[in-house]
């Protein structure tokens, strides 16, 4: 563990609630309106979430991914996906609020032509400048693993454009190559990979699912996992993070149950990162147990706070989970966050800004206290 990951204990996932006037210009989350005044309510937006960051307490910050619609945002820079009905894997979508049911059938972006980045002028690295010349805290960047993008393969649709999903998968990785690249030049020094592929495959239904079309889910994940792996070949001083997500999707829903322990002796210790950031809100997440399937020196970042209700976690529960997770993996290569994004999509979760600001304090205040300020 090098100095830097050593004196980052507190952080969030990425997304921040959106603030009203975001939400309003974006007229119920559709593309961003390529508008002056739009670009000044967005500057404005996320120098308020550096704001609440910093007097959180957080040894990390993130723009709190506003200026995204999704936090995935490879459909609105490359040119290969269009809707097509259904999709590589059905998430089983539960819990939550909202009257809208996620599991309805629907077209979902599939990959109908080769990668190309002629959807959108400009790079998604671009967003990052800003956050970077707005604070002196350490800061970070979040996209899509790699691995992520087998859930717009489509065997009907791609197989005319790829022989396989892989080399779909290795011409996407080339292309986040190139915003890592430009993200590290922009003196970038924390890049996460945000993977719920992996999370899903804790869930047995999802995993029986897979198997039933005929897919070999162990030899997926150890391709994925080399893949994710190799994007951040030769670059030296880059905490290489990945948070490994259980869902999260409008009105705090969530897409799998099962505890990490059905994938963490497959891919836990194939994974080459500094930091996993692990999903430990509730009881759908197991035990601490498969902690110790994590590369030792790798520091577990334990997501003990939910983002998918308001309610303020019992400060000393937490201390008390975090005791207990030591007790798997040692002290000093863990480290605390809230357990996903506040709003992956642009809707939120159903938490209040006053009580977000609670639970990032709340993750400042305890990780300072076990492990010593920053």
């Amino acid at each position: 563990m090098n100095e830097r990951d050593s004196a980052t204990r507190a952080e969030t996932v990425g997304s921040l609630l959106r603030p009203k006037k975001v939400l309003d210009a974006l007229e119920s989350g559709g593309e961003p309106p390529d508008t002056e005044r739009f670009g000044e309510i967005l500057n404005d937006a996320v120098s308020e979430a550096i704001g609440l960051q910093e007097e959180a307490g957080l040894d990390v910050i993130t723009d709190g991914e506003l200026r995204r619609v999704s936090w995935a945002q490879t459909p609105s820079f490359l040119d290969c996906f269009e809707s097509r009905p259904g999709s590589t894997t059905a998430l089983n979508w539960r819990g939550g609020n909202g009257s809208e049911n996620p599991n309805t059938p629907r077209a979902y972006p599939a990959v109908v032509r080769r990668v190309s980045r002629a959807r959108r002028v400009g790079s998604m690295a671009a967003e990052y400048a800003f956050l970077a010349r707005h604070t002196n805290a350490r800061t970070k960047y979040s996209l899509a693993a790699p691995s992520y993008h087998r859930r717009y393969w489509s065997d009907e649709h791609s197989r005319a454009i790829y022989d396989s999903c892989e080399e779909f998968l290795t011409e996407v990785r080339d292309y986040q190559r190139e915003v890592v690249v430009e993200l590290v030049a922009l003196g970038c020094d924390y890049i996460q990979l945000d993977a719920p592929n992996y999370g899903s495959l804790c869930d047995p239904d999802t995993r029986a699912q897979m198997e039933r079309q005929g897919r070999d889910v162990a030899a997926e994940l150890a391709f994925d996992a080399e893949l994710d792996n190799s994007l951040f070949e030769g670059l030296k001083n880059v905490t290489r993070a990945m948070h490994i997500c259980r869902g999260t999707g409008p009105g705090g829903r969530w897409h799998s149950i099962g505890g990490y322990g059905a994938i963490s002796g497959e891919l836990f210790s194939r994974l080459d990162f500094d930091r996993l950031l692990l999903e430990y809100d509730s009881d759908r997440a197991g035990t601490f147990g498969p902690l110790a399937e994590v590369r030792p020196g790798t520091v577990a970042v334990l997501g003990l706070l939910t983002t998918k209700s308001g309610q303020l976690e019992d400060e000393e529960i937490v201390a008390s989970r975090i005791a207990e997770a030591a007790e798997v993996k040692p002290l000093s290569e863990l480290a605390l966050s809230t357990q996903c994004g506040f709003a992956s999509v642009a809707s939120g979760n159903p938490v209040s800004p006053g009580q977000q600001q609670a639970k990032l304090e709340l993750v400042a205040k305890l990780a300072h206290r076990t492990w010593g300020a920053a």
